[in-house]
């Protein structure tokens, strides 16, 4: 007779307990939704339910999806921008022995730098290599530091190319990459839209598909904007367009009009990387503004700032557009200030989203656009709950007539398995797509082939004359191995299409390995357990397997 141990009794039930009970709140859907959406603040039994539903992916409930591509050249560039203002710097103190010294091709991945006297173009490399060899050329949260050894020189007759070695421009690159993908998960959280799928795809983009939302245009306001903000030095303000700046000035457009300029500093006194908050208010005149805070680092260099150049314009840069240029009155102290320009209520909660959120590292480009409306998801589900109660019930049905009773024990462990495969679903939060209904269904059909296995071993034990519970035992022990093995190989085929592939492959191969976890469990565990009990509790003299 089967000797039952009350621990491990007790740890099967009590798993299948758990897997019911948080498996239970997708059997209310709507009214779980509703309840986490607060739309409904009534107390019910519902409040006694977990929280966790099963995430449904925008082929199921709808929404946008949406394709970018982060324009990471234009970051190198700028790179170079700010390194000729100090390599300039440091080259007019050895004019005499350089001559003059001009920039050639702003628009490539090289710097390169024209000397007048060619002879001594080697004193002008010699004085580049050294040049901050104990400080960083450049530094930012957005693509880590570039030092001296990062740059490549090379030179012609007159000529200097500076470039970024290969491994910094990887690094770069793929740093700005995880900073946008950052950025863009908080400025879809922070608009307050739930369960969004933020993913790389490829090299230089990222994929964005948020279910539920009806329109696109939100999410093109909210991902289109850069929202670099900048505080820069006021040299004069002009209405020529055409007006030329001197090398470290740049022309920058005021906000609403068309005939206003301002000449600025282009190295900027602080940036919006050391905000720490934006608030929408108001500002003394009533009119839609933004209040904000520095970190420590940013409020100190405001500080220092607005106490030496009081009366003096300084202008707020968002995206290379003036919003305002407010004369510095007194020393601002603390890392606070306001942010007003023309704008409305909604742009300016907009607005503090985004600086809340952070500025992206660089311009993104919409290469695809699709929104799917509710009414094919609604059909998708439908069609996935068809086919999988068709799949279930002639299951259960050809399990119950192959193997009469021991077919029923096999048939409620294949319930409680989809039980499992729900409420693993909804706890660890991964998103069920239409691929993923279709590993549900296959998870079906493959939750039984563990017990015709083990069911088919038994008959043959009892035809050569065992006992009931001698044939058994060996009846699970001889399938165990081919069991495992074959589930190890799917669920290694499952681990392969979760990390190479992307999208519906994915959403097929989590529920897939989801699937394949719980069979094995209910196949060599929870099936068992019914036996043993059934033989302890009825003494059969024989059993009809």
């Amino acid at each position: 007779m089967p000797q039952l141990s009350f621990i491990r009794v007790s740890i099967i039930f009590i798993i299948c307990f758990l897997a019911i009970f948080f498996a239970s709140p997708n059997f209310f859907y709507s009214k779980i939704e509703e309840r986490n959406n607060q739309l409904n603040n009534e107390k019910s039994w519902l409040d006694l339910l977990p929280t966790s539903l099963v995430k449904l992916g925008l082929d199921l409930k709808g929404g946008v999806y949406m394709l970018l591509e982060i324009e990471t050249e234009s970051v190198i560039r700028e790179k170079f921008d700010f390194l000729w203002i100090d390599i300039r710097d440091a080259l007019i103190k050895r004019r005499n022995e350089v001559g003059s010294i001009k920039r050639l091709d702003k628009s490539g991945e090289t710097l390169k730098i024209k000397i007048g006297n060619p002879e001594n173009i080697l004193i002008a490399i010699e004085e580049l290599e050294q040049f901050n060899s104990s400080q960083e050329l450049f530094s930012s949260r957005w693509s880590g530091k570039v030092t001296r050894e990062s740059l490549l020189f090379s030179n012609t007759e007159d000529t200097i190319s500076i470039q970024f070695s290969i491994e910094q421009k990887k690094y770069i690159k793929k740093q700005i990459i995880d900073q946008s993908l950052e950025i863009i998960r908080r400025r879809v959280d922070e608009a307050g839209t739930r369960e969004p799928s933020i993913q790389k795809q490829g090299s230089e983009r990222i994929l964005v598909q948020v279910p539920g939302l009806d329109s696109s245009e939100e999410l093109i306001r909210l991902l289109g904007k850069t929202a670099k903000l900048t505080f820069h030095e006021v040299v004069e303000r002009t209405t020529d367009p055409e007006r030329k700046t001197r090398v470290g000035e740049i022309l920058v457009k005021e906000e609403g009009t068309e005939s206003a300029f301002y000449i600025l500093k282009k190295r900027y006194v602080v940036s919006g990387e050391t905000l720490t908050n934006a608030q929408p208010s108001f500002d003394e005149n009533g009119m839609p503004a933004i209040n904000f805070n520095f970190n420590p680092k940013g409020a100190i260099k405001f500080g220092n700032y607005t106490r030496d150049n009081i009366g003096s314009l300084f202008a707020i840069v968002l995206d290379n557009v003036v919003l305002s240029a407010p004369v510095i009155r007194a020393h601002i102290a603390g890392g606070s200030g306001i942010i007003s320009g023309n704008f409305s209520v909604e742009e300016s909660n907009r607005l503090a989203i985004l600086l809340r959120s952070g500025a992206l590292p660089a311009e993104i480009k919409v290469l695809e656009l699709r929104t799917i409306g509710p009414e094919l998801g609604i059909d998708s589900i439908n069609s996935g709950k068809f086919a999988a109660i068709i799949g279930g019930c002639l299951v259960l049905v050809f399990m119950w007539l192959s193997y009469g009773l021991f077919g029923i024990f096999a048939n409620i462990a294949l319930i409680i398995n989809i039980l499992l495969v729900m409420s693993l679903i909804s706890v660890i939060g991964a998103t069920l797509t239409l691929p993923g209904i279709a590993g549900i269904v296959l998870t079906i059909g493959m939750a039984v082939d563990a017990n015709v296995l083990i069911f088919e071993r038994i008959k043959e034990e009892l035809k050569l004359n065992k006992s009931i519970y001698n044939a058994i035992n060996t009846g699970y022990e001889k399938a165990m191995s081919s069991i495992i093995d074959a589930n190890v190989t799917t669920m290694i085929a499952a681990i392969i299409l979760f990390f190479l592939g992307s999208g519906p492959i994915k959403g097929f191969s989590v529920t897939l390995g989801i699937g394949i976890l719980t069979s094995v469990f209910t196949a060599l565990f929870l099936t068992r357990i019914f036996i043993d009990l059934y033989i302890v509790t009825s003494k059969p003299n024989n059993v009809k397997v």
